[in-house]
């Protein structure tokens, strides 16, 4: 190492203290002299040490974690428009089950020079990950932006939709409706967006009813099948209307109504979440909780380029606010029920 730093030093004519400050990436050293050191390193054959390598500023990497749910590629356009119009090129990074993980996306980015990161419904929404994978993220000088989800322990900024606002417009339409037995059908409960639906749900309950709304919450899967499953769950515990955390999740509702022969919404009030593409023409068409897409993902495309020019956001959450759209899934409780 002593040997490489005096032939840096030689090279570029600085003392071999200014080389260590360099490569360590401490501060108090002249844009012209690192520029010299970093050219150093290149003359010589050396490896630029990863959070010192050139960054692409051409590239931006768009983490998300699957395709078959439709509003994944409706961020996915939004944020890709978004950095295009800013002379950026988006590079979209899927995970599929057994494929590659979140952590391997990144390496791989990182490894491509991208400018910066923005990631979708990632790890950091899941409060049993390990989030120093962030940190190490930090340390390698790679600007990042997190949507859907948010930590404390990230020092980033974050896009979220209010999750408990969004519970409390879906539940309070459905008590205007007659409907007192709500059910809600939700992901798994480590992740940060069902925390806080479930925190918005049983709030808005309890103002309307006594007893535990506890037992009116389902967990699942984010899946037609998964929704499908609490569905059948929840219906079998009296409930006349669901809400659930997702679209997807909301056909599994309708489909596990039909199954057991009630009519949606003449037996069963069906509410979804997210208003992704297309779901206004299911049938019926589904009464859902839209997630403002478009806000949220041109909110982080401006949040990371400040962050790629060097004026960061502070360590905040950005929070938007749904809207209730109502369609054909929703209507007021029979009386007999």
């Amino acid at each position: 190492m002593t040997a490489r730093l005096a032939d840096i030093a030689a090279q570029a004519g600085v003392s071999e203290a200014t080389v260590s400050r360099v490569l360590n990436g401490k501060a108090g050293v002249a844009a012209t002299t690192r520029e010299s050191v970093l050219a150093a390193l290149d003359v010589l054959g050396y490896e630029r040490p990863v959070k010192l390598r050139r960054r692409s500023e051409g590239l931006v990497g768009l983490i998300i974690p699957e395709l078959e749910n439709p509003i994944f590629p409706a961020f996915a356009q939004v944020i890709a428009q978004g950095l295009t119009r800013q002379g950026y090129t988006p590079v979209l990074a899927t995970q599929t089950p057994g494929g590659s993980t979140e952590d391997e996306l990144t390496e791989m980015l990182v490894e491509r020079g991208v400018a910066g990161i923005i990631f979708v419904s990632g790890l950091h929404a899941d409060t049993t990950a390990d989030v120093g994978r962030y940190e190490r993220l930090h340390g390698q000088g790679v600007p990042f932006v997190l949507v859907n989800g948010f930590s404390e322990g990230v020092r980033a900024p974050f896009v979220s939709p209010d999750d408990r606002a969004a519970m409390r417009l879906a539940v309070t339409h459905l008590v205007s409706l007659g409907h007192e037995r709500i059910g809600l059908a939700l992901g798994p409960e480590r992740f940060v967006p069902v925390q806080r639906k479930i925190e918005g749900f049983t709030g808005t309950m309890r103002e309307h009813f006594r007893g535990d709304p506890a037992e009116l919450i389902q967990h699942s899967l984010y899946t037609l099948e998964g929704g499908q499953a609490a569905a059948t769950a929840l219906l079998a515990r009296g409930c006349t209307a669901v809400v659930c955390a997702s679209d997807m999740m909301a056909l599994g509702a309708i489909r596990a109504a039909r199954q057991r022969g009630l009519a949606v919404p003449d037996d069963i009030s069906v509410i979804g979440f997210d208003d992704s593409p297309l779901i206004a023409f299911t049938d019926p068409p589904l009464t859902t909780i839209r997630q403002p897409v478009t806000a949220m993902g041109q909110a982080a495309v401006r949040a990371l380029l400040e962050e790629i020019g060097g004026t960061p956001a502070p360590h905040s959450e950005f929070v938007f606010l749904p809207e209730l759209v109502v369609r054909g899934s929703t209507a007021s409780r029979r009386r007999d029920q």
